[in-house]
């Protein structure tokens, strides 16, 4: 508490935003004056409670949930200190924490997003190993869209037109949006988001942010957070930010690859490579466990009905989990590295996804191939879209592959699967009480 303490008095902080990333990766939490803050650590008094972690992505409840208590009891905020940072588009002097969640009698809430990535960190570190990564997250710059019945279009740029064909990493197509871009960095320094290069992807203003490689909660924590940096920043500009998995029809949809790579926690050396430079045996195992079990953790690297529309052949994105060395067709690439650098890139999981669920999952299935000795097959050469599609095709069928997956529900926990299975199962029946667009023009005079 000290260090907290020290750096709200030293800043002259005013107010604290307390964080809590929910199931889909929203901030949800409190807002309390500084004083009141420091007040409220010294008897643990900041709550909330428990439903929010099965809350869904509407802000709804689902009416038959029976994860948390029937009373709906509080549960406890605690500030983890390493997360304190300005937010620095306030003209109030305001800070920001990450807060985990306890029960009264101090046990972690099991179902918290955050804790679920910590518990796999932990099951790492029992062994000696510490997980690097290094998250690459995609997204859209929009026109601001206030009816949802209209589909989303680019904005107009610096030349007063809007973009209409494909700028793959396009500097000037990139500078025509340079004020978003500057704030953005601006901001994400003020908050130590440890963001690298910035390039154009294929889509109509579709944007794609490298993170720094670092600690896994760590990069979890910047990408949670760089989400509300990079709509906070572009809404300044009258624009909007999306991290819509396929937020416009005919363009390519939006990704957060995950780079991952396992060191040995005392001497840091990567355990992925021999000493001679060739492939390890762990390396191998842990791209096995990746092709085993990531068609099981879907609802956690493709959490939205609007996931599904992401992966589609020659688009892209992956439809199956073959793996290959630099190449961007395969649910797993290899990138040409040196040996201390050896790495897979998941490249399943969609921008949508709660970055500490999809890392959660992506470490865990390679965690799960490591420790069983398992067996990848032969890295594919020439396009994978020719092979057959193996990876869910629709929200239901994931959820039932999640629960039917006996590895990830001893890693991950059961009460969590059952909390991701019944919100996203209540956020599905809410899409499916919508008519659409499509089903109005090609259905109402025509059937």
């Amino acid at each position: 508490m000290g260090f907290m303490e020290d750096f709200i008095k030293k800043n002259r902080i005013t107010e604290v935003e307390c964080l809590v990333p929910d199931m889909s990766g929203i901030a949800r939490g409190k807002i309390v004056p500084a004083e009141k803050f420091l007040r409220i650590l010294r008897d643990r008094g900041l709550r909330l409670p428990e439903a929010i972690f099965v809350q869904t992505v509407t802000g709804e409840f689902p009416d038959d949930e029976d994860i948390t208590s029937d009373e709906n009891s509080d549960i406890y905020m605690i500030p983890d200190e390493r997360t304190i940072r300005f937010v620095p588009w306030y003209e109030e002097p305001t800070a920001q924490v990450i807060t985990d969640c306890v029960y009264a009698d101090g046990r972690p809430v099991d179902v918290s997003p955050r804790h679920v990535l910590k518990r796999v960190l932990a099951l790492y570190e029992e062994r000696g190993w510490k997980p690097v990564v290094a998250p690459e997250l995609e997204f859209f710059l929009v026109q601001v869209n206030k009816d949802p019945d209209y589909p989303l279009v680019p904005p107009v740029g610096r030349n007063g037109r809007m973009e209409s064909g494909r700028q793959a990493f396009g500097i000037d197509a990139v500078n025509e949006f340079d004020p978003i871009f500057e704030a953005v960095y601006d901001f994400c320094e003020t908050q130590d988001i440890d963001i690298d290069t910035l390039t154009h992807e294929a889509g109509a203003a579709q944007i794609e942010i490298n993170f720094n490689h670092g600690d896994a909660l760590e990069l979890a924590d910047q990408a949670f957070l760089f989400k509300r940096t990079a709509r906070e920043a572009a809404i300044r500009h009258q624009v909007y930010a999306t991290f819509m998995a396929k937020p416009m029809q005919g363009e390519p949809g939006s990704a957060m690859h995950v780079h991952q790579s396992v060191v040995d926690a005392d001497s840091g050396r990567n355990l992925f490579a021999n000493p001679d430079g060739t492939d390890s045996a762990l390396f191998l195992s842990h791209i096995a466990g990746l092709q085993k079990y990531l068609p099981y953790a879907m609802p956690l690297l493709a959490p939205n009905v609007n996931s599904y529309r992401r992966l589609v052949p020659n688009s892209d994105a992956p439809i199956n989990v073959h793996w290959g060395r630099d190449n961007r067709t395969t649910g797993l690439r290899v990138p040409v590295s040196q040996p201390d650098s050896r790495r897979v890139e998941n490249r399943v999981a969609g921008a949508d996804a709660n970055p500490y669920l999809a890392i959660a999952a992506s470490l865990a299935c390679g965690y799960i191939g490591m420790v069983q000795g398992l067996e990848p097959n032969d890295p594919i050469k020439g396009s994978a879209y020719r092979l057959a599609f193996t990876l869910p095709r629709h929200q239901n069928e994931a959820l039932t592959k999640f629960n039917a997956c006996k590895p990830l529900k001893e890693i991950l926990g059961e009460r969590f699967i059952d909390a991701v299975t019944c919100v996203k199962e209540a956020e599905y029946e809410a899409y499916n009480r919508v008519i659409s667009s499509w089903e109005r023009e090609n259905l109402l005079l025509n059937v």
